[in-house]
């Protein structure tokens, strides 16, 4: 077969680092993506691995298809932004996720007889980190439910937990009344916190996974209420609380 008649190479990595390359060119690019920072991109990385996760929820393997190439976007992204800086390239980036997959995983790649576990790996990498704290490395940017869950199975390890359920089940009761006797919103704001945070823990207890729970939940009001609009013979803001109470336990009947 002919060069003229050759199907083309399937794409690369490297062609999408060039297309970022010319998109950021201080002359010839696109006034947009020149303009763009670490701090502008984070929030679209944030919400397309959202949309990763979406997407593998719903079972869609075109779409999921789709939003990995979005994310992996976001990685050539961030790296071609670094690389202009002189602090890394995407290079760097991938030697350093290959070193980390093989230092992580020394049953396959060396001579240990078995895994010493994820976790103990991890920790043994952050032990050689200045943060000495058993909290080192929970990322800041996590939704808040997960990092709250992370903070919490991290000081487990170290003991700082409660042996059973009941524990986390008294804080939850014990944050509502605080929330009563909170006396200005500031000190209601921290009550409150404080409530999500026993939840999250009492959840950790009895093995739920609190995020999954909230995700869930979300989807059976939004599910809900929109049969409550349908069941509803006037707009919403007619009715008083007795009829929309009345259509909510309607609509939770009907499923």
């Amino acid at each position: 077969m002919s060069a003229a008649t050759s199907p083309p190479s399937a794409p690369s990595l490297d062609e999408l680092v060039a297309i970022m390359e010319r998109l950021r060119d201080p002359e010839n690019g696109c006034a947009w993506d020149r303009e763009q920072t670490f701090e502008t991109i984070a929030p679209y990385t944030i919400e397309e691995a959202y949309e990763v996760a979406d997407a593998i929820e719903r079972g869609d393997m075109a779409d999921l298809a789709d939003e990995l190439g979005d994310l992996q976007l976001q990685v050539v992204y961030h790296a071609r932004i670094a690389e202009e800086r002189g602090a890394f390239t995407i290079s760097d980036v991938l030697a350093g996720i290959c070193a980390k997959m093989i230092r992580r995983h020394p049953h396959i790649f060396g001579d240990a007889a078995e895994s010493p576990g994820w976790e103990a790996l991890k920790a043994a990498e952050r032990s050689q980190s200045n943060d000495r704290s058993a909290l080192a490395g929970v990322a800041l940017a996590l939704p808040a439910l997960k990092r709250a869950e992370k903070l919490q199975r991290r000081a487990a390890r170290v003991g700082f937990d409660w042996p059973d359920p009941t524990g986390p089940r008294a804080k939850i009761d014990e944050e509502l009344a605080e929330i009563g006797a909170a006396t200005s919103d500031e000190e209601r704001a921290a009550e409150i916190g404080d409530l999500i945070f026993s939840a999250v823990n009492y959840a950790r207890h009895l093995g739920v996974d609190p995020e999954a729970a909230l995700r869930d939940a979300n989807a059976r009001f939004e599910h809900r209420f929109r049969k409550v609009e349908t069941l509803a013979e006037r707009p919403l803001s007619e009715l008083g609380i007795d009829a929309l109470e009345a259509l909510w336990q309607k609509a939770k009947r009907a499923g």
